[in-house]
């Protein structure tokens, strides 16, 4: 259940807009977020232990079922004394088979604390998958943001080419100084830079999400996806909602009935125990076989159980007020992820609908305008470097946007976004 919902708590996945790397000689695999998501619930070591804890604690649940062990005992009197004690004629021998029997409920307290404890390491594993699988998406995000830094550093390297090219053929006019064309090239220098730099955040970003499964040297690309597609969610009061059953709130039900049996084992002590022996004592003088036995109980163990008592029910009481303070916690982290997410996808969509358009417009008009000599190269330039710059603000926002998303898929365990099945990548995005 829940691989599937990590797996719609990621970002949209479509085809990519942006230009692709070129391919290597060698296939890579195509891994899909649902591949990763996979790969990682399979093989985290997070996730594998807890097989060893839910052993352990079935191991502590054998422990409390048992019951107080029986003692088999030997006693020996009136022997290696003085007189006519002197010997073994006044010896004599008891063998004893003593218990406790327990009183006030404590075997079926100890029961339901060991079987409460381990309903509430269930939700904790989910808990624990759904925090591991958002990492998951996360850094599947960032190698996805490092390809779409690419396209947008290819993007402004073809601008720049033409801008060398314009350059050198209004020096070779006479229409412009040698000093345009270094300027136009060491711009371009710095957009293979930005390229550069791209292809290394990438790899990086490809090892950070295969070390989540352990592979060292990835051997794979993403599937085509586009970071900028961000699609509309719900309002944070809907959301808020949501919360009751997300498994970070939803553990503290199973926690409660952790700290209730607690108390209640805590309350048996109250009621004491009745200790109890019985045996045969064969008296050495006359050969005689007689039973014996006795019975004890302690005094005085209420008042001894009060505190044990006290503490249970006041981390029983702080339980209310944990989750309280966790309700409110978590309902301040998704009114916050709610709204970057809407700001960042206002600043998407007004940067696609209206700067960019205009910017590129702009940029055509003022390369008409160079080549024709009515402005100068700076002019051309300072357009090619704002396009630049807005579209790499456009993927800041995209990225933020999707990091928030997932943030409030986490939060509420739900997926609020449910795309349609990619049939190129056989997979629901």
């Amino acid at each position: 259940m829940w691989l599937r919902l990590a797996a719609l708590a990621a970002f949209a996945i479509a085809p990519c807009v942006h230009a692709q790397a070129p391919s290597p000689a060698v296939p890579l695999e195509i891994l899909t977020l649902d591949d990763a998501i996979a790969r990682v619930a399979r093989v985290h070591p997070d996730l594998r232990l807890f097989g060893p804890r839910t052993q352990a604690l079935l191991a502590e649940r054998e422990a409390a079922l048992l019951r107080p062990a029986l003692r088999a005992g030997l006693e020996v009197e009136n022997v290696l004394g003085t007189g006519d004690a002197s010997g073994f004629r006044q010896a004599e021998a008891t063998l004893t088979l003593a218990g406790v029997l327990e009183r006030g409920g404590k075997l079926d307290a100890r029961r339901t604390l060991a079987q409460a404890r381990i309903d509430a390491l269930a939700m904790q594993r989910e808990t624990q998958r759904l925090d591991l699988l958002a990492d998951v998406a996360r850094r599947y995000l960032a190698v996805a943001g490092a390809r779409a830094q690419q396209a947008i550093a290819v993007q402004d390297i073809a601008q720049r080419r033409r801008t060398v090219a314009a350059a050198r053929q209004r020096l070779q006019a006479g229409a412009s100084p040698a000093s345009v064309v270094l300027t136009a090239e060491a711009a371009l220098a710095r957009a293979d830079l930005a390229l550069a730099r791209a292809d290394h955040q990438a790899v990086a970003a490809r090892q950070h999400l295969a070390a989540l499964w352990g592979e060292r040297a990835p051997r794979f690309e993403i599937a085509a996806t586009d970071p900028l597609a961000l699609a509309a969610i719900a309002d944070a009061n809907e959301l808020a909602e949501l919360l009751d059953g997300t498994p970070e709130l939803t553990q503290f039900a199973d926690e409660h009935r952790v700290r209730e049996a607690r108390v209640r084992l805590a309350r048996t002590a109250s009621t004491p125990d009745l200790d109890w022996q019985v045996g045969v004592r064969r008296l050495q003088d006359s050969g005689d076989i007689t039973l014996v036995g006795s019975v004890s109980l302690a005094l005085g163990g209420a008042r001894r159980a009060t505190p044990a008592i006290r503490v249970a029910e006041a981390d029983l009481a702080a339980l209310e007020m944990e989750r309280e303070s966790r309700d409110i916690a978590l309902y301040a982290t998704l009114t916050d992820a709610h709204g970057r997410y809407r700001l960042a996808q206002l600043d998407v969509q007004r940067t696609r609908d209206d700067v960019l358009p205009r910017l590129r417009r702009a940029e055509q008009a003022a390369e008409r305008a160079y080549r024709a000599g009515a402005i100068s190269y700076l002019e051309w330039a300072q357009l090619q470097s704002e396009t630049t710059a807005t579209r790499r603000q456009q993927l800041d926002a995209a990225l933020e946007a999707q990091l928030a998303l997932i943030e409030l898929q986490r939060l509420t365990g739900q997926a609020l976004v449910a795309m349609p099945m990619n049939p190129e990548q056989g997979t629901t995005p």
